[in-house]
């Protein structure tokens, strides 16, 4: 669907930003089919220079980006567009970021990898208070090594300073860090 094809419905501008370009084109592609006229972005500048030119009603924003957050385009786009409604994506789901996209303003927060039809269904269903259960939900494992990473990546990638915030031994931790993610 085309600018021209939607310019009287305002309500179905969406902004997808994300640095994963391939998930994000995807995204786009199924997002236009779903009738959204799809404005992309790749970085929070990006993401920032879209919301001020033409702010959306719809945001799909990723968390963690190359050049910062997505929760710093949040209060740009709230700024612009109040009743906007937004979510968030990561790769990285837990309780704290879930926590601070919601106070930042998101109406839902999605694990990646989202498919199209629930981030349709977050940004379009505004009666239900909760999204159904996944399908396929991470196992516990896979929840472990992906809080472990996260911890990782904030103590700057120091095994010895995320081991001591971890509460466990440092050879441990790296045997942890030297395998890959479990699957599901």
């Amino acid at each position: 669907m085309t600018d021209d094809q939607v310019s009287g419905d305002e309500t179905r501008k969406l902004l997808v930003l994300d640095d994963d370009e391939p998930f994000r084109n995807r995204l786009v592609r199924a997002m236009e089919k779903r009738g959204f006229a799809v404005t992309s972005a790749s970085s929070v500048a990006e993401g920032l220079q879209a919301v001020k030119e033409d702010p959306p009603s719809y945001a799909v924003l990723d968390m963690r980006l190359t050049d910062g957050s997505g929760l710093d385009v949040v209060a740009a786009l709230r700024e612009a567009n109040p009743d906007a409604r937004i979510i968030m994506l990561t790769g990285y789901g837990n309780i704290a970021t879930a926590v601070a996209a919601v106070k930042a303003g998101a109406v839902d927060y999605l694990p990646k990898p989202a498919d199209a039809d629930a981030v349709a269904a977050a940004l379009l269903d505004h009666e239900e208070a909760l999204p159904p259960p996944p399908d396929n939900p991470m196992s516990a494992d896979r929840v472990r090594w992906e809080h472990i990473q996260r911890v990782f990546e904030q103590c700057g990638r120091n095994v010895s300073e995320t081991a001591r915030r971890l509460r466990m031994h440092r050879r441990t931790l790296q045997r942890i860090l030297n395998k890959h993610a479990p699957r599901g």
